[in-house]
């Protein structure tokens, strides 16, 4: 990559190819990566392999879009890249309908020489509405709301965020 806030685009044309090792090498040799259910792999074998899994069990038809990116140098090598992406066509599981989700991937980039690759990369599904999670008698996870339905409580980007044509 000649640009850090290219990593969002590269990371989608690996992902619509089900290019396990194509994502894995947009990462340094000593990565960290962190899925929206909190898995976290240290290594890009390991994120080679979950990718692999993933587009065999839970994303074999998908299809990755990035909505919007956000890039914010910190110094000349090293920029953080917040990426909203969206996917369709998840496998079913414990569901009728998969349904698009909407996630925000934080990537946080080095240079070398003259490309970039990823450092540290964490991905969190956006759930609309809703300002955090709670843990149910049951040990189930669930999003909730504390804010009244007209509240305004912060300008959250992701909200009112709307998708350029």
């Amino acid at each position: 990559m000649t640009a850090p806030e290219q990593m969002g685009e590269r990371f989608k044309e690996a992902w619509n190819r089900y290019d396990a090792e194509a994502i894995a090498n947009l990462f340094s040799d000593e990565p960290d990566f962190v899925n929206v259910t909190g898995k976290w792999w240290d290594n890009q074998e390991d994120i080679r392999k979950a990718h692999a899994f993933g587009f065999e069990m839970i994303f074999p038809n998908s299809h990755l879009d990035v909505l919007n990116v956000k890039k914010k140098m910190l110094n000349p090598d090293i920029a953080i890249v917040h990426t909203r992406i969206r996917v369709t066509g998840q496998t079913e599981n414990q569901v009728e309908k998969a349904e698009k989700r909407e996630t925000m991937f934080l990537f946080v980039m080095k240079k070398y020489e003259d490309y970039w690759l990823c450092e540290s990369a964490q991905n969190t599904d956006i759930v609309f509405g809703k300002q955090t999670n709670i843990r149910d008698e049951k040990g189930n996870l669930k999003s909730v709301s504390y804010k009244k339905k007209t509240e305004t409580i912060t300008h959250d980007l992701n909200e009112n965020w709307e998708e350029e044509e």
